[in-house]
C-alpha cells in the first residue's frame, strides 16, 4: 500500500486518464515511473500500452479482450476497476540516487537568441540568468513533443518566462530553452515556442544507438556554461555523450 491520490477518468472509448494532482513533483514521477515499470498485459488483460506526463498516465485498453474475459457490458468500467486494483496494491520503487549527466551549455547570445529577453522579462542582468539556469541540478520528468526531448524540474523561478507567442519556425538543435518555470533541450531541428537561453552540443537523440535517448525520466541533469569556441570545437568533434 501506498499514500498516493489518484482518480481515474474516462479518456477515449479505449483509454483512460489517470490524474495525481496539478504543478510537476518528484513524488509523482516516482508513481508514474513505478507504473511504467510494472504495468504489464499480466497485470491488467487488455492493456496496451502507457503514456506518461508530469502528473498523469493516459492508459490505453483493448475492449474486446476485456469483454472477452468478463462477458459485461460496461467494459471500460471494468478496465477501471481492475487497473484501480493495481495501482492501490502497486509498490512504489525508489531509485538510487545517482550522480548528475552533466551538460555544456553555451550562453552566448549568438546561441542564446532569447537570453537577454528573459534577462529583461525577470528584471535580471544575463549574468544571473546564466547562473540561475546553470547552478541547478534538474529532474528529467518526461520526454516529449520530439523524440528524446526532456523535461525538466527544478528550475530557478527568478528566471521563469512564458513561451513565445508566435513559435520559430526554426529551432536548431541542441537548443535550450525555458517555457514558464521549466526548461528543456530540443534534441532535433524543429519549430518551436520555448525561449531559448543557450545550445548543447550533445547530442540528445541518436536512432542508431542501442538506447537512443541520453536522458530519460528520473535522470538528474546538470548544466555547466562554455564558450562560443568551445561549443563550435565540440560541435565539430560531434560531441557525443552516448559513446563516453
Amino acid at each position: 500500500m501506498h499514500n498516493f491520490k489518484y482518480t481515474i477518468h474516462s479518456y477515449t472509448e479505449n483509454a483512460v486518464y489517470v490524474s495525481l494532482g496539478d504543478g510537476i513533483s518528484t513524488h509523482y514521477l516516482s508513481f508514474i515511473k513505478s507504473v511504467m515499470n510494472s504495468l504489464t498485459r499480466k497485470n491488467i488483460p487488455g492493456f496496451i500500452e502507457a503514456v506518461p506526463g508530469y502528473n498523469n498516465i493516459t492508459i490505453y485498453y483493448d475492449p474486446l479482450i476485456v469483454y472477452q474475459n468478463n462477458h459485461h457490458t460496461n467494459v471500460q468500467q471494468i478496465f477501471i476497476n481492475e487497473l484501480d486494483k493495481f495501482l492501490t496494491n502497486l509498490k512504489i520503487q525508489v531509485d538510487k540516487q545517482c550522480s548528475p549527466i552533466e551538460i555544456p551549455v553555451c550562453y552566448d547570445p549568438q546561441l542564446g537568441i532569447d537570453l537577454e529577453f528573459i534577462a529583461k522579462s525577470n528584471h535580471l542582468t544575463v549574468d544571473e540568468v546564466i547562473q540561475y539556469h546553470s547552478e541547478r541540478v534538474y529532474t528529467v520528468h518526461m520526454l516529449g513533443f520530439s523524440p528524446g526531448f526532456p523535461f525538466l524540474g527544478g528550475m530557478n523561478e527568478k528566471i521563469a518566462t512564458p513561451r513565445k507567442k508566435v513559435p520559430s519556425r526554426k529551432i536548431p538543435a541542441g537548443s535550450v530553452g525555458i517555457a514558464g518555470k521549466q526548461t528543456g533541450i530540443y534534441p532535433n531541428e524543429t519549430p518551436g515556442g520555448w525561449q531559448i537561453i543557450g545550445r548543447t552540443p550533445a547530442q540528445l537523440f541518436n536512432v542508431h544507438q542501442k538506447q537512443p535517448s541520453l536522458l530519460n525520466p528520473g535522470d538528474l541533469v546538470k548544466f555547466y556554461p562554455i564558450s562560443l569556441k568551445s561549443f563550435k570545437e565540440l560541435e565539430e568533434k560531434m560531441f557525443d555523450y552516448h559513446s563516453s
